[in-house]
């Protein structure tokens, strides 16, 4: 189960496929014009991601390798169609408001790449859960996309006005604003993720430009970890040398200690042999 833990955080966190592995952004920048548009593709490629890799995963031995990359688009296409017909039948506004993009799931490249890296190569339960992470992944980032577009672009979110039409930036919900939208929450998750000076567990005043971030160049952040990590890397050399010693000691004392007992024993054993004599 823990693998399957692990399988879940690599998707939604670790390699999320939009901000880390930067895949699927047809979808992500066309369909992210509102906060339900971003979660109702999102849903949607999260299904077939998670019964794509379970059937390829319990195929993975009959679908000889030649043919490997149509099968699976075969696979993927009857899921689509799948879900096409549901979301068709019972959410057609959605359906209506995603429009050509869900058949285009099919050729997703999020789809075929977990098929093909992960999918085919092990076991059905596992691979579940590789499609379930991904989906979640995608679908939580195209849900902040459209919330972000919705709410600056149109004032609201899902639906609901928040704020007055006459504060609305009016290029977020256009074309351009997705790229906008991307990049800026891209960088904010870069952010996050790259070192800085603030961010490790060292005080301020071990930190070589004294944590002052209001006059930090950007550069120096590396600096910083870097002189933690040589200084980290010293104090432990210096404990296993010493550590090192201390068993060199120990051990040179239980050999004299040996030694002593030995010779001892002999005194005793010639004191012996004398009386005899």
């Amino acid at each position: 189960m823990n693998k399957c833990v692990e399988r879940l955080y690599n998707g939604i966190i670790k390699e999320n496929p939009t901000f880390i592995l930067m895949l699927g952004m047809c979808p992500t920048l066309a369909t992210t014009t509102s906060a339900i548009n971003g979660l109702g593709m999102g849903l949607s490629t999260t299904a077939v991601l998670m019964f794509s890799n379970l059937l390829i995963s319990a195929l993975r031995k009959i679908i000889p390798d030649r043919v490997r990359i149509p099968a699976f688009i075969v696979v993927v296409a009857s899921l689509v169609t799948v879900v096409q017909l549901l979301m068709q039948g019972y959410v057609p506004s959605l359906y209506a408001s995603l429009g050509i993009y869900i058949p285009l799931i099919v050729v997703n490249c999020i789809i075929l790449g977990r098929a093909e890296s992960y999918a085919c190569k092990n076991g059905p339960v596992e691979s579940f859960f590789d499609g379930l992470g991904m989906g979640l992944g995608f679908s939580l980032s195209l849900t902040v996309i459209g919330m972000c577009r919705e709410l600056f672009g149109a004032g609201a979110i899902f639906g609901h006005t928040v704020i007055p039409e006459a504060y609305h930036i009016s290029i977020i919900i256009l074309a351009p604003g997705a790229l906008f939208t991307l990049a800026m929450l891209s960088a904010i998750q870069n952010k996050l993720r790259l070192p800085c000076a603030t961010n490790g567990d060292a005080p301020k005043s071990d930190l070589v430009c004294g944590g002052n971030c209001a006059s930090c160049a950007g550069c120096v952040s590396m600096t910083n970890h870097a002189a933690l990590a040589e200084k980290k890397a010293e104090e432990a050399a210096a404990a296993a040398a010493a550590k090192k010693a201390a068993a060199e000691k120990a051990l040179a004392a239980k050999k004299a200690a040996e030694a002593a007992k030995a010779a001892e024993a002999a005194k005793t054993e010639a004191a012996d042999a004398g009386k005899e004599n």
